[in-house]
């Protein structure tokens, strides 16, 4: 057996011995961990993993065991709950180096949490300092919440080469595939499924458990439902005409063939009407209380106007009324086509920040309905805290509550108005 053989060799007795380890000590674990294949690669200085595989420099895991005995057991958990929260199939939406860093830290911190005696390393009372400062601005350590964390304080150079020093376990290379779910043998719905047996299983297990608390965390923000805002902007879509071509009744044969027949003179002319489904009376009501951010407020409605520009979703006029409010209406700025909603975001002006209160805002929009001032008015958006009293009465149009993160002590919103949580969405953005 040359050189090469024996250093294969001790590495998948080294790994096999650490799956061995997590299993016996976490039999919760035992599926992610089985679905799991083990690759060795040589020349790849560190480990890496890319949903369905795990792969592994034998001569790196071999001379960091001198000093690290381990490290097998730790790259392994490391990697294992990467792949259970999905950290690598978001990285193509992201700002890759901030939620790189910021996965590591989550799963790190679940690691250490554990008092896993088998996966200690010699930096872990420095990970454990670092933790806890970072806890005063961040109380839940999920990836999400850092990853917002840094989108919205950006931490220098130095310490991002600091947390990078502690917390950095694997590459993330594989993750970019991960995105594109190319040739991957389990998928990120696959995942979802052996994370929601682990959410059950991990119930059990944690009875008589205190260490599982930023694991919980993790796995409910990482099942989160989550819905796609532009999908929900199409439910106050209207239908209405437009002076345009209609594809689906325009017959190119006979407009071509009149043309070249007799010239200037097609022998059927286009429609000029096409029913389409567009956004034309709709109100955006922002909530001014002093704990929505200027910035944030500014991120929203940009977000709103770009996904409906792309979307081609805005009628030629558009009768799209801004409400600011706090406990009451502080502002009506109405906008009638996509230059005047540009201006308003670039000059926009935050006014209020009272306390809150949601029913000035359908008080007011229905005093403009019974003036005439809509059409049609389809829907009402609300991006707020959510900290404030909700109107008892439905509405004749749809409603929806946006709020800026998720909130288990806010009041539940009425069963007539729907609600979606904008954190990720404006801080991607």
């Amino acid at each position: 057996m040359d050189k090469k053989e024996q250093t294969h060799k001790l590495a998948r007795e080294l790994i096999s011995l650490a799956r061995d380890t997590i299993t016996v000590r976490f039999r919760f674990l035992d599926t992610a961990l089985g679905r799991l294949s083990i690759e060795l690669r040589d020349g790849l200085f560190g480990m890496a993993c890319s949903g369905d595989k795990i792969y592994v420099d034998p001569a790196y895991l071999l001379i960091t065991y001198l000093d690290e005995p381990g490290i097998a057991v730790r790259g392994l958990m490391h990697m294992m709950l990467h792949n259970i929260f999905f950290h690598g199939y978001q990285y193509d939406k992201l700002d890759s180096e901030y939620w790189d860093i910021a996965a590591d830290i989550a799963v790190e911190n679940i690691i250490l949490e554990m008092e896993f005696v088998a996966a200690a390393c010699s930096r872990d009372e420095e990970e454990a300092g670092c933790i806890q400062k970072l806890r005063k601005r961040v109380p839940e350590l999920t990836a999400e919440k850092l990853y917002r964390e840094f989108r919205v304080n950006e931490p220098s150079s130095d310490t991002l080469s600091e947390y990078r020093r502690l917390f950095v376990v694997d590459l993330h290379e594989g993750w970019r595939q991960n995105g594109a779910e190319k040739e991957l043998v389990i998928s990120e719905k696959e995942w979802k499924k052996i994370t929601e047996r682990i959410k059950t299983e991990l119930k059990a297990f944690s009875k008589n458990q205190n260490n599982s608390e930023s694991f919980e965390k993790n796995l409910l923000e990482s099942t989160r439902q989550r819905y796609d805002y532009r999908q929900i902007l199409q439910k106050f879509t209207v239908s209405g005409e437009e002076i345009e071509v209609n594809p689906d009744e325009f017959d190119y044969v006979y407009y071509m063939y009149g043309l070249d027949k007799y010239g200037n003179m097609p022998l059927i002319e286009p429609l000029e009407y096409c029913e389409t489904k567009r956004i034309k009376d709709f109100v955006i009501a922002i909530d001014t209380s002093a704990s929505c951010r200027g910035e944030l407020v500014k991120s929203f409605i940009k977000k709103t106007y770009d996904i409906l520009k792309e979307s081609e979703s805005f009628f030629k006029r558009v009768n799209i009324h801004i409400i600011q409010c706090d406990a009451r209406v502080q502002s009506d700025v109405v906008i009638h086509d996509e230059h005047e909603l540009l201006e308003y975001i670039s000059n926009m002006e935050i006014r209020g920040f009272g306390a809150t209160d949601f029913r000035p805002v359908f008080d007011y929009v229905e005093e403009l309905r019974q003036r005439g001032e809509f059409e049609g008015l389809k829907g009402l958006i609300y991006f707020t805290d959510g900290y404030g009293v909700y109107p008892e009465k439905m509405p004749e149009y749809d409603v929806i509550f946006a709020f800026l993160n998720e909130d288990m002590n806010r009041q539940p919103v009425p069963g007539w108005a729907m609600k979606v949580v904008m954190e990720d969405e404006l801080y991607e953005y």
